[in-house]
């Protein structure tokens, strides 16, 4: 994998966390989209493991 791939997945992954995070300290944070995020978040993480 070239480095300016790996380094969009990496921005990509620090992207979900803060919509993660922010989601998370609303007053009634949405469960269904935080499980999306996730979701997403372990799928980048996995393909950066890959290569």
């Amino acid at each position: 994998m070239d480095t300016s791939h790996a380094n969009a997945l990496l921005q990509k992954h620090a992207v979900l966390d803060r919509q993660i995070q922010e989601e998370m300290s609303r007053p009634m944070p949405d469960d269904v989209m935080i499980q999306q995020l996730k979701k997403q978040k372990l799928r980048l993480k996995e393909e950066l493991a890959r290569h």
